[in-house]
């Protein structure tokens, strides 16, 4: 019986986290402030951004800052051009900062959110995003260590 029992909870605690460190999907039940997904036909505006990480050590999105229009719909066309994996994460800067710290707890987690992008070396990706919010919000890569040495940004979101 206590082997049985002993069993259990080791499966148990071993599903557990598996389950915690597997995937990151829909997490995002109610609405979210920063806007929706968008629909690529209704867009107004590509912006290409890069990721990447520098000779010094640091790493970064180029650009990193974008002033775009509440209710506009914006093509974001993302290329990984640097030797690393990376992401492209948008939100309020405080489920940034949630979600940074999960992501350093459980590396290996996988996203399925239409607001984030995880790219190899050498790949490229879309999000297509409408802003329905005004405000500032945040881009960053929240592979450990990676917002850590530079990579985020800010999206201002202007009234019409």
């Amino acid at each position: 019986m206590k082997t049985l029992l002993t069993a259990m909870l080791i499966a148990a605690a071993l599903s557990t986290t598996a389950l915690a460190a597997g995937s990151h999907e829909g997490g995002h039940g109610e609405a979210m402030a920063v806007g929706e997904p968008g629909n690529k036909a209704k867009a107004t505006q590509t912006i290409r951004v890069t990721m990447k990480e520098t000779d010094d050590g640091k790493m970064i999105f180029t650009p990193n800052t974008f002033t775009v229009r509440k209710g506009q719909t914006i093509v974001f066309a993302i290329k990984n051009a640097g030797e690393l994996d990376h992401e492209f994460v948008l939100d309020q800067e405080d489920k940034v900062m949630e979600h940074k710290a999960l992501m350093e707890k459980f590396p290996e987690m996988e996203h399925d959110d239409p607001n984030a992008i995880r790219l190899a070396a050498g790949e490229s990706g879309e999000i297509i995003w409408k802003f329905t919010n005004d405000g500032t919000f945040k881009i960053a890569c929240l592979v450990p260590g990676h917002y850590d040495a530079g990579m985020h940004g800010d999206v201002t979101v202007a009234k019409k």
